[in-house]
């Protein structure tokens, strides 16, 4: 599920493999934000306690296409009182990764109404989201449908490419997948910002 994707073989291969992304995690307080950047870069689970700032980690990847891929993530804090903070960390991201929690039910109207604060912000207009569907394992998870529609997904900007990844952080599972749909995304765009200056 998703908006401005397409494949994009042709423009992975001519990416040079020393660039590094900026990608920024967001997301309501337990939603899974850290558990995902710590299993992308132990590949294990780590038990964790709530974000009060940040965490940083530069990552590599190995993409499906063989080619390995540094991203620098920012995790922030999700507490109602420290996303004000969260447009300082987007300025000049390449991506966004926006963590949902699939069972909590009660709060995808906040969820709903922080994703579309952020990718309001000018800065952000055009900026790749990543919305990771995160504890798709516990059997009361709502479906990716239901996500979309209570995230109201169709209302964000045509300019915002984004995808819906189904994922579980604890084993990984979706993790990979939906970094690949990210980094797609953002070559789109460079590749899109790019023409547009030769316009110019």
């Amino acid at each position: 599920m998703g908006n401005g994707l397409s494949d994009q073989t042709s423009i992975l291969s001519s990416l040079p493999s020393f660039q590094s992304f900026h990608i920024v995690i967001l997301g309501l307080d337990s939603a899974g934000k850290t558990t995902v950047l710590y299993r992308l870069q132990f590949n294990e689970f780590v038990n964790t306690v709530p974000t009060k700032g940040f965490n940083t980690e530069k990552i590599k990847v190995t993409l499906g296409n063989s080619k390995t891929v540094t991203f620098h993530f920012w995790d922030v804090g999700g507490q109602e009182k420290l996303r004000p903070l969260w447009k300082s960390y987007t300025r000049c991201t390449d991506g966004i990764v926006f963590v949902v929690d699939s069972v909590d039910v009660e709060r995808m109207e906040e969820a709903k109404t922080e994703l579309h604060k952020i990718t309001r912000i000018s800065e952000n207009q055009g900026v790749p989201v990543l919305i990771v569907a995160n504890k798709q394992d516990l059997r009361n998870s709502l479906s990716l449908s239901e996500i979309e529609k209570l995230l109201a997904m169709g209302e964000l900007s045509s300019s915002t490419p984004w995808h819906l990844q189904p994922t579980c952080a604890i084993i990984g599972d979706g993790l990979k997948e939906g970094l690949e749909k990210l980094h797609d995304m953002i070559i789109k765009r460079r590749k899109m910002l790019r023409q547009q200056k030769k316009k110019r």
